[in-house]
This record gives C-alpha cells, structure tokens and sequence, in this order.
C-alpha cells in the first residue's frame, strides 16, 4: 500500500513536469528572457558600470563588451567580493561562497547569490520528480536515502558564509525528508574521509536504503565497504535499493562493477551539478544526455572545443549548436559569473529538447602529438573493450608517452583492474582499435606510423585511492583526471607507488 508521501509526490510530480515542459518547449524565448534579466539586474554592478551593460541591447553587444575569463581571469571582481565589498559581480553580497580546490590557482572562491541558491536544490529535487513522473515508481520515499557529501560545516568570511557546495546544499534538504536522510549531521561532519565512510557504513547497515547517490568513485568506496563488512551483495543488503543518483563523471566505466557489488541492475539518474550551478539532469530512462537547465538563472554560450585556443574563436548560443560536435561551455549567472568558462566541454544528444553529456574538460585531454582525445573517447573505448567480458575496471587515467625507451611514442594507460584480462595486450588492441574509430587524427598517427598502439601499465589495486590520499584529494568531490596531456600526474602517481 502507498504511504501519504508516496502518493502525494505523484500528483507534485505532474506539475513539476508540466512546468519543465513549458520552458524545455520554447528554450530560445526562455534563454532570450534570461539574458534580459541578467543585464537588467547588474546594470548597476561594478562589473555592468566597467562593461557598459547600460548600453548592451542584444547577444552582439554582449559578446563586443564581456570577453570570455576563467576563473583566474575574473579574480580581480572575486577578490573584492569575498573582501566583503558590495555590488561587485551581482547586486549585494553572496549568501555562500563555494570553495572548491582549483588546479592552477589554489582554493577558488565561486559566489552563490539568493538568486542563485534556489536553482541548487530544486534541479535534484526535479531529476526526481521526473524520474517518478516517467516509471510512476514513487514507493522509494518512504525509505532511507545517503548522499555522501562534503562536510556541512560552513565557515564565515566577511558575512559570507563559506564551504563545500555539497555540505551548504546539505542545510536546505526539506523538512519532509529529514527523517529519510543519511548520515546523521554527526557523520556528515566528520573531514577524513576513511573515517567518514566507515561510520556511514555503521549507520546505514541496519536501515532501509532506497536511494543511495554521489560520485561513483567514493560510492564505490562504500560498497566495497559494505560487502568486505557483511560478505553479501549490497542489493542483498539494501533489498529495496533500486536508484542510484550520481553526477561529476561518467557512469559508464563503472557500470559494470557497480552490477557486480549490487549483484543485480538498478535505474539511474545522472546529474550535471557544480559550484557555478546546476547545469543539467536525466529526465529519461531511455534517453542519452541530461536535460540542459534553460530557466535556472543561466545563460549559455557554446565554443567549438577545435577552436578554443584560435585568436577570436565563435561564440554561439543554444540556437546555433549541433548534435555530436564538443561545445565549451560558456555561463553567465545570476550569481555574478560572466561569459565565465568553467572548463567543461558538453556535446548535445539532442536539441528537442536540449540535451548534454558531458565529454571531458577542456584542458584534461591527449594533444601531444595533435591527435586531441577526450575524455568521452577514453571512457567509451574502454567500455567497448569490456563489455560482454569478465574483465572489470576499477579506475583508469591516460597519459602520453613522449620519450619511450624503445620504438615510436605512445599513449599509456594506467589502469587498475577488479577482475584482470588473461591477456593484457589483446586488450590494449581492443581499446586501440576503438579509439581509431572515434577519433580521426589519432587514426591517422597510428597509421602514419608516428605513435604505436597505446600500452597498458597495471596499478596495484587500491592504488589510485592511494594515491588521491597522498595529495589530500580522497572523497568529496575530488575525481582523478581521465587523461592528461603531460606526465605530471602518472609521474607523481609511479613515484608514490
């Protein structure tokens, strides 16, 4: 029988996806619309005065007056924002700042405004929505639900509170899920995260867990802990564990090492969240790509990924994009960020409705020799290569090897596998033959005898988790970079092991 709660959230549901509906139906009005308002709202800004927003009447205006900026580039505003200065980037002062751990530039301090908060919390709450709206399943919310996360302990910086996007959103989970919630504040708080997640095992062990979500790599982590503790299957554990809800890196290479620790199939829900907003989410089980957000406060520019680094490259907005090519993708929020490139490149899977997946990050690819592979390559040629086999993949990166000892260059990979293959070359040739396929210009190197065929180094198991705790990265948010174009990771990651 239906509890009050899951009934009730079949009617809300409704209404939610009538609403997507309107926008995700007219997204060029939509985006024109909010464009409109963001000039309009800090045309008085610091930033507005210094880029004549007064005068900006159009897109074309825009792009002569705003040039594109990553985060070093927007600074100089930031750093008067979280001085406590007023009026910077956005009307008034933040609600939080995001810290986030920047590669380049230290600890990035990403503004959430009152304007943009909201959008942070609603898009999860709707991927859900849309997921009960779409299989009319809503029995999972009487059930437990864990998202391991960030600590919630925020910190004050000049009246602004600081922290972890994912420990702020943790303060604005709803009254009617409270009770459902895991951990407790206690566990959540806990930093070290070994620590953290043996005590959300303890915790979890004994309730009924429905929906379990976070990035893979650390649910992996939980797991693994879960069945080393009980010896048993997690969907034997959690027998009514039937969603996951994951965001920050593709699923795919871990699909099948995540049916092998559940011990059977479960649906899933993918979310493109961040510290600068909350990009997308997947509105359908049968549909590849995550619903692109157009009425969140966000408005989206789109640069050919080719032709990034070219002196004056184009900018486009959603009107103008095309299915398969990689887009960087350009914000403009109502948090004070503009023509901001968070360093994601997305390729759309559709344009009724938009839809993305996100296909790696602008500076984590292989160019080395100008073949240009990205992360979206990697994942899918080691996924063909395994599938309808029982080798398992634990964590792979890829990094290229420019002064071989012997024979041409090549790109190697690092992979640390659950299940290993019999034979390791045979798999290299797999994963070789696939990356031909998708990617053109390293077909041409390998057939124009410039590189040989990639190699696989194996990694001890356990090893890259070692390896992110050596650098104080392991948990959070904190991912292994898919690939790199220098040997700086690899190198750094073989001295340690």
């Amino acid at each position: 029988m239906l509890s009050l709660k899951s009934a009730l959230a079949k009617p809300f549901a409704k209404r939610i996806y009538k609403k997507i509906q309107k926008w995700a139906n007219s997204p060029i009005e939509t985006q024109n619309k909010i464009f409109q308002e963001l000039i309009s709202e800090a045309t008085s800004t610091v930033f507005g005065k210094d880029h004549d927003f007064v005068s900006i009447n159009n897109y074309a205006d825009f792009i002569k007056r705003v040039p594109i900026r990553d985060y070093e580039e927007l600074k100089p505003y930031v750093e008067k924002v979280v001085a406590g200065e007023e009026d910077i980037l956005w009307k008034g002062k933040p609600i939080y700042f995001a810290k986030t751990s920047g590669t380049t530039s230290g600890s990035k301090y990403i503004p959430i405004t009152k304007e943009s908060m909201p959008s942070h919390v609603e898009a999860a709450r709707n991927a859900i929505l849309m997921y009960i709206y779409e299989t009319g399943n809503a029995k999972f919310v009487d059930g437990k639900m864990i998202f391991l996360q960030g600590s919630p302990i925020l910190k004050e910086q000049n009246g602004v509170q600081l922290g972890r996007l994912s420990g702020i959103v943790a303060h604005y989970v709803p009254k009617y899920l409270q009770k459902n919630r895991l951990p407790s504040w206690e566990t959540n708080c806990i930093e070290d995260w070994e620590t953290k997640v043996d005590a959300i095992v303890e915790e979890t062990l004994p309730e009924n867990m429905t929906i379990i979500s976070g990035i893979p790599s650390w649910v992996q982590m939980y797991f693994e802990k879960l069945q080393e503790r009980t010896g048993k299957k997690v969907g034997d554990i959690f027998k009514n564990f039937n969603l996951f809800i994951f965001g920050g890196v593709n699923y795919e290479p871990y699909r099948a090492k995540f049916e092998n620790l559940i011990g059977r199939k479960v649906d899933s829900i993918e979310l493109y969240p961040a510290s600068e907003g909350f990009f997308a989410f997947q509105d359908k089980q049968d549909e590849k790509g995550m619903l692109l957000q157009l009425n969140s406060g966000i408005f989206y520019e789109f640069i050919k990924a080719d032709e990034f680094f070219d002196e004056n490259p184009k900018r486009i907005t959603i009107g103008s994009v095309e299915v398969g090519v990689n887009y960087v993708m350009i914000i403009s929020t109502n948090a004070g960020l503009w023509a901001y490139n968070i360093g994601d490149t997305v390729q759309f899977t559709s344009t009724k409705p938009y839809r993305v997946i996100v296909s790696g990050r602008i500076k984590h690819f292989i160019s080395a020799f100008g073949e240009h592979v990205i992360g979206k390559e990697v994942e899918q040629a080691i996924q063909e290569a395994t599938e309808n086999s029982t080798i398992r993949v634990s964590e792979f990166t890829v990094a290229p090897q420019i002064n071989p000892k012997e024979g041409l260059p090549y790109h190697e990979w690092f992979i640390e596998f659950e299940n290993e293959p019999k034979d390791l070359s045979a798999l290299a040739k797999k994963i070789d033959e696939s990356l031909q396929k998708q990617n053109t210009y390293y077909f041409d190197l390998i057939q124009g005898k410039v590189l040989q065929p990639l190699k696989i180094t194996k990694v001890k198991q356990g090893g890259f988790q070692d390896y992110m705790k050596s650098i104080g990265k392991l948990g959070g948010q904190n991912k292994l970079p898919r690939l790199s174009n220098d040997r700086k990771i690899v190198d750094s990651f073989l001295y340690k092991n």
